[in-house]
């Protein structure tokens, strides 16, 4: 692109995009409409504004950053399929970005939440990826694996972070889009997050296969779009099963050149999930629940058996 394609009306959707790290197709639109309509001098509806449009101005945006290590790249939210654009550094992770603003003991519990997400949650039985805030904040009193890599990598051996400090941490990692919440109190990367984080995730927790074959795949791709698998039914590395691909739930067609070898491929049992559900549908959490439930119960009748005692103390004693 010549400088003279590059108009103020590119400027002013790169600044837009700056300011806000990431955007959805909906996000942009009424974004791209104020600036056609300023272009124009005539008003441009919201609903006229096409992803044509959007992505020709990504396209502009990309050849102006891209010499500056930036890039705006795409991923589908994989529980809405809702494509996400962000900024990304096409260099450094975004653990080194972070350490230029949070201290090292930030940065290493942060460090220690994601060997909980990747190893402690992520296993042959329980592929959650996921973890409650009470449970990251109590990372701060670290894990034996952790200890290991960080003295093998040469980092802190000891958190200075006090738990206060932890759950302050944990708010401003997902007020800037790195971790989100679900409904549930269960933490995540965010989609930006797993495009950012996308090579230092591989690197961390996947290990080569020996002499004999033997390695470790904790970060898995869905085989049809390419992407980090970390949520929703999962029965052989597919976002969604082969009769499910487009929405979950919903019979269709893997999508076509997709390179989907569907006839290897058994089908999904619809009970066995990646990401939050692997927690949330398993024996052992729903016992939790149950039990709890009931545990309230017998706590609310225990009070009233006592108070009642001490009705009929009382009512014994006003008697004599």
């Amino acid at each position: 692109m010549d400088d003279s394609d590059y108009n103020d009306s590119n400027r002013a959707f790169l600044q837009a995009f700056l300011a806000r790290g990431s955007l959805t197709f909906e996000d942009a639109k009424p974004i791209l409409a104020a600036i056609f309509s300023v272009q124009e001098q005539k008003e441009v509806a919201i609903e006229d504004v096409t992803v044509e449009d959007l992505n020709s101005y990504i396209t502009a945006a990309n050849t102006i950053i891209s010499p500056l290590d930036f890039e705006i790249r795409s991923t589908f939210d994989q529980r809405s399929r809702t494509r996400i654009y962000a900024l990304v550094n096409t260099t450094s992770d975004a653990l080194t970005q972070l350490a230029t603003t949070y201290s090292a003991d930030e940065i290493a519990f942060v460090k220690r939440v994601l060997d909980a997400m990747f190893e402690s949650k992520n296993t042959m039985r329980c592929e959650a990826m996921c973890i409650k805030g009470i449970e990251a904040i109590n990372t701060c009193a670290k894990s034996g694996e952790s200890q290991r890599r960080e003295s093998t990598q040469g980092g802190p051996s000891k958190s200075e972070l006090s738990m206060k400090d932890a759950e302050r941490m944990l708010g401003k990692m997902v007020e800037e889009g790195w971790f989100e919440r679900s409904a549930k109190g269960f933490l995540s990367l965010t989609p930006r997050a797993l495009m950012e984080l996308r090579g230092w995730l591989m690197e961390t927790y996947n290990e080569e296969a020996d002499d004999d074959g033997d390695g470790v795949e904790r970060i898995k791709f869905c085989h049809a779009c390419k992407e980090i698998v970390t949520v929703v039914g999962v029965g052989h590395n597919l976002h969604f099963p082969p009769a499910q691909w487009l929405i979950a739930g919903t019979r269709v067609n893997v999508v076509p050149g997709s390179n989907v070898d569907v006839d290897s491929m058994t089908d999904w049992t619809g009970k066995d999930f990646v990401g939050e559900k692997a927690i949330t549908t398993s024996e052992g959490y729903l016992q939790g629940k149950r039990r709890s439930g009931a545990g309230g119960g017998r706590a609310s009748n225990g009070q009233s058996q006592r108070r009642n005692r001490r009705e009929a103390h009382d009512s014994a004693s006003d008697a004599g």
